[in-house]
């Protein structure tokens, strides 16, 4: 039987998604935990990879198992072997030819940034600091030009070099909320395409900071994506204030 899990996790303590001999990983923790419940080795393939530090709050994979579990049993048994910050939100029965990364035909991502000059210890492990001083206004304007399809070598790790990186991109918006609790302005950016590179969405948000800061314009942006260079892009936001909010199918 092959089962969706809906998965969240707090990433702070996980070296991201993929499966490393030595290091605590999310695939990892979901194949020990289930491997065990079904008395074998199992694959728990996820819609794709997040990386260290980065949060889930959609993310979405599948496992076929030979036991006659009912969905919300298997959800049960398995969270109650998973440490705290890693929970299945729910578990669906699927076609035998779903494919958590492959059906998949788009996500959306959230980065949150506190812009104050003190940072709230409510948010430390899920939104970047920016204490200066940022025009909302302008990284508005400047985030439209991200918007369709491009080529995004100057927005990714060098490391994506043996695949295509041209991927489209439907929505990405910037917005700001008074946060009660942090005391002070919560700035999000929404970014939902139908594919990601690795660093992609944190490279985009770097830039955009950069413009709210004044250090680059829409100009540079245009040019970047253009010729694909990365020195024109902002330096990459750090990996905690990502969280990978769905997936879609």
């Amino acid at each position: 039987m092959n089962f969706k899990l809906t998965i969240q996790y707090d990433g702070t303590d996980f070296h991201g998604w993929q499966v490393q001999e030595n290091d605590r990983t999310i695939q990892g923790e979901l194949q020990r935990v289930i491997g065990t419940l079904e008395g074998g080795n199992i694959t728990v393939h996820g819609s794709g990879r997040t990386d260290a530090g980065v949060h889930a709050e959609g993310q979405v994979a599948h496992v076929f198992l030979n036991r006659p579990f009912t969905p919300e049993k298997l959800r049960a048994a398995i969270n109650g072997n998973l440490w705290r910050d890693i929970r299945i939100m729910n578990v669906e029965k699927a076609p035998d030819d779903f494919h958590a990364r492959f059906s998949a035909t788009g996500k959306t991502y959230v980065y949150r940034v506190i812009n104050a000059p003190v940072m709230s210890p409510f948010w430390r492990r899920f939104a970047h600091h920016e204490p200066r001083p940022l025009n909302l206004a302008a990284m508005i304007e400047s985030s439209r030009f991200f918007l369709g399809e491009h080529d995004w070598t100057a927005f990714c790790s060098a490391q994506a070099d043996g695949e295509s990186r041209v991927r489209s991109i439907m929505e990405l918006t910037v917005g700001s909320n008074w946060d009660p609790r942090a005391q002070a302005n919560l700035i999000e950016f929404h970014v939902s395409a139908n594919g990601f590179l690795r660093y992609m969405v944190r490279s985009i948000v770097g830039t955009l900071l950069d413009v709210g800061r004044g250090d680059k314009d829409s100009d540079t942006i245009q040019t970047a994506i253009v010729t694909g260079d990365r020195l024109l892009a902002g330096k990459t936001a750090a990996a905690h204030g990502l969280t990978l909010l769905n997936v879609r199918y």
